[in-house]
């Protein structure tokens, strides 16, 4: 029997916004647009014409299901006259590996009804939106961790199914590419969270260090992971300065320095551009939550 089992550490980063199910006319049309995040479209009644950038164009009929690449220029419109109803989700997550496979194999590219993704993505639609259904309690803690849940698995079921993918057909990117990628990830990710001595670096640091020329990784990470280096990078300063601000005793002028800030104004401005709120307004929300009264409402634990 084993005496010891380590845990691993869980960071998924879960995020969703602008999701909702739609009733639209014969006449409708969103103009173009493009997100830093993936979006997923499941067309329940009619046609809808959805139109790329540099891309044919796809037909979505009743079941059809579509997920959107981050950085991918759209628009979308009902190709009847006749009313058309959809559902849609724009979602992102931490796992960058995940994130690769989806842009490399599944992104931009229409699944039919009777495919196991587009089955898949119409039932997790489905129960979101029924989960969303009561206003009154849909920003209810109990309400949210269950629309995670049903996201979660998504992800997870959406891994197993592409592994199952042909891998022979045309990657957008090579295995050499890919490598590249993952190296500037790691590199990322070890200067962001185990360098303190020299928190303050930018992309160029980080190509210096691997050996390419600063406009090439840049072209190499946007086509492996659909973001800029530099979207990423600020992701993991403002995942880092979360954490310290939740769980360290660090001033926030120390957290700014820790995290690369040229000073505590740059900070404040640039996380709450990040989370919408200030650094004190944060803590003190994280503290909030985090604290529960007990029975005589005397003190609170953790």
């Amino acid at each position: 029997m084993q005496k010891f089992v380590s845990i691993p550490t869980i960071e998924s980063g879960l995020y969703m916004f602008g999701g909702h199910m739609h009733t639209v006319n014969g006449s409708w049309s969103f103009f173009e647009q493009r997100h830093q995040v993936f979006e997923l479209m499941v067309v329940t009644e009619g046609h809808q014409i959805t139109e790329f950038r540099d891309q044919a164009a796809v037909n979505m009929g009743p079941g059809d299901a579509l997920i959107i690449s981050p950085g991918t220029y759209h628009t979308n419109r009902n190709a009847a006259t006749a009313k058309m109803t959809y559902m849609c989700l724009h979602f992102d997550f931490e796992d960058t590996q995940i994130r690769s496979r989806m842009i490399g194999l599944i992104a931009n590219k229409l699944f039919k009804a009777e495919t196991p993704f587009a089955q898949l993505s119409k039932a997790t639609l489905s129960k979101i939106v029924d989960l969303s259904r009561d206003r009154e309690h849909q920003n209810e803690f109990d309400t949210q961790v269950n629309i995670e849940i049903v996201l979660l698995k998504y992800l997870r079921d959406l891994n197993q199914l592409m592994g199952d993918v042909d891998y022979r057909h045309d990657m957008p990117y090579s295995n050499k590419e890919a490598k590249i990628g993952r190296n500037i990830v790691m590199a990322i990710e070890n200067r962001v969270n185990n360098d303190d001595r020299s928190p303050s670096f930018n992309f160029s640091d980080i190509c210096k260090e691997l050996a390419i020329s600063s406009g090439y990784g840049h072209r190499v990470f946007k086509k492996v992971y659909g973001i800029t280096p530099l979207h990423f990078i600020d992701r993991e300063k403002y995942k880092k300065a979360q954490r310290l601000l939740e769980y360290s005793g660090n001033s926030i002028e120390e957290i700014a320095y820790m995290v690369g800030a040229g000073n505590i104004s740059i900070f404040s401005k640039q996380f709450k551009k990040w989370s919408g709120y200030s650094p004190s307004e944060y803590r003190k929300q994280v503290i909030h939550k985090r604290s529960v009264r007990s029975k005589n409402n005397v003190g609170y634990f953790e």
